[in-house]
């Protein structure tokens, strides 16, 4: 179980304001969590402001990927839908919800990282919404594949943010 109830405002608040920085220093996370891949390799999931940071080890190589609101002004690009680049790729979507749904899938997420492996959430102040999930398995043959989650409530709705990516070195 990695469940962290940070104490802190998140810093991105807004699905507009993510940018992707790829192959850079990874900042230093609010909470971690560090997985094996059980061949010398790991994953290292980092929950931000409300955003994201993942570096990936497989067989030599390394791979760092952030996805905040400070991406952009580091030097990344606005969160794209897609983006491939030699053995990486992400895939991106944001939807607009009623605050019921922000709340079912903040509980649905709760729950998986409360009970399954390989799951790391950061939930902030002010909403019961407002959270972070990340989760990550190694691939056969080396890499890996990682999910993440970005719920920004916002009144009586609010946004979610989802990334899937993929690494092999």
């Amino acid at each position: 179980m990695s469940l962290h109830v940070l104490d802190v405002e998140p810093r991105d608040v807004a699905a507009a304001a993510l940018g992707l920085l790829l192959d850079r220093p990874a900042p230093e996370p609010l909470a971690r969590l560090r997985l094996p891949d059980g061949a010398g390799g790991e994953i290292v999931l980092g929950v931000l402001g409300a955003s994201h940071v993942v570096t990936a080890r497989s067989g030599g190589s390394r791979l760092t990927e952030e996805i905040s609101c400070d991406a952009v002004h580091a030097g990344g690009q606005p969160l794209p839908r897609s983006h491939r680049t030699a053995g990486y790729e992400l895939t991106s979507a944001v939807v607009r919800v009623g605050c019921a749904e922000l709340d079912a899938t903040a509980d649905r997420l709760r729950g998986r990282a409360a009970t399954e492996p390989g799951w790391l959430l950061g939930a902030f102040p002010g909403s019961a919404g407002a959270l972070t999930a990340l989760t990550a398995q190694p691939l056969a043959g080396g890499g890996w594949a990682w999910d993440t989650w970005h719920l920004y409530p916002d009144g009586d709705t609010g946004e979610i943010v989802t990334t899937s990516s993929r690494w092999i070195p």
